[in-house]
């Protein structure tokens, strides 16, 4: 089976070339990681000629345009990334009877909800970056809906972390710089380990290496529990300080502001918060539970074993 992965160079990309290392598994198939270098994704045509050469039964899409506040001033950039290549992705599986497992952000929603967001929730998104996400699903639920063939899953997710540039990251660093620290405490969502991530995305999509029949269509994507910014950096700075890091910063010093003392070019929603009911049904009717070591595992539990593991590395 050829597999494609496109975002090579990000965090889910590294995730999932983590999840997919094993020897056994890829010699039984003829996996492809590409990056901008391999393949411009702002560049339909670079989009179309990789698809029909390699020509994947699988094609996992990693990448996306997630410079949130840039976007605001790069929309064309912005929606040739994030809305008409995972367009292509979908109407090449459509037409070829692939899989699709694509990812979506929180960012498609307004954040004016007081609960936590169904798929089946009218979306709103607030900026360029949210806007071009939600057009990317769009485009990929149309290139199906005409098709018998082919199968396609949308993960939409929030505050991810892992490999990479993120949040948490940011914090320990700032903490290290400064013996004070500011963070927002009014917008609510889930930290979601991209691990955590690409495994769950895996097994809903393959079945001991070949593809596996699954209900195509949206599903929320996070794990457990909820929190806010302020929360967030308060538990990675205890957890690395308790890990023997040395920083500045303590969590009594971090004050908490609301996000209107922090103004930024890009709104954000300032409720994240993903129900993941669907995803839970799909799961266990697959029987994928017992597959899944940390599905269960809370948000701050998946936290506090990365900033560990970050303060060994």
């Amino acid at each position: 089976m050829n597999i494609l992965v496109f975002g090579k160079d990000g965090q889910l990309g590294r995730a999932f070339k983590e999840q997919l290392k094993h020897s056994s598994f890829q010699l039984a198939n003829n996996i492809r990681f590409v990056g901008r270098d391999e393949c411009d994704l702002s560049n339909p045509s670079q989009v179309t000629d990789l698809l029909n050469t390699f020509q994947p039964e699988l094609i996992l899409s990693a990448a996306a345009y997630t410079a949130v506040d840039k976007a605001e001033s790069e929309s064309e950039k912005a929606f040739s990334i994030n809305a008409t290549a995972p367009g292509l992705m979908a109407r090449y599986a459509a037409q070829h009877g692939a899989a699709l497992l694509h990812f979506s952000t929180d960012y498609v929603f307004d954040g004016s909800k007081q609960d936590a967001y169904t798929e089946n929730d009218k979306v709103n998104p607030l900026g360029v970056y949210g806007k071009s996400k939600e057009a990317g699903e769009h485009a990929i639920s149309t290139a199906f809906a005409n098709s018998r063939a082919g199968q396609y899953a949308i993960l939409r997710t929030s505050w991810v972390y892992g490999d990479g540039s993120n949040f948490i990251k940011t914090i320990l660093r700032l903490a290290k710089e400064r013996p004070a620290l500011r963070v927002i405490n009014d917008q609510y969502g889930v930290p979601t380990s991209a691990a955590w991530l690409a495994e769950v995305g895996i097994h809903l999509v393959l079945d001991d290496g070949q593809l596996r029949p699954f209900a195509s269509g949206i599903y929320h994507a996070v794990p457990g529990g909820e929190t806010n910014w302020y929360g967030l950096a308060c538990l990675a700075v205890q957890t690395a300080l308790d890990a023997g890091q040395h920083l500045q910063a303590s969590p009594a010093a971090i004050s908490p502001i609301p996000a209107s003392e922090y103004l930024l070019p890009a709104p954000r929603p300032m409720n994240s918060r993903l129900s993941t009911n669907k995803l839970k049904i799909e799961v266990e009717r697959l029987g994928l539970v017992s597959k899944l070591p940390h599905w269960n595992t809370l948000w701050d539990e998946q936290v506090c074993a990365y900033v560990k593991q970050l303060g060994e590395n």
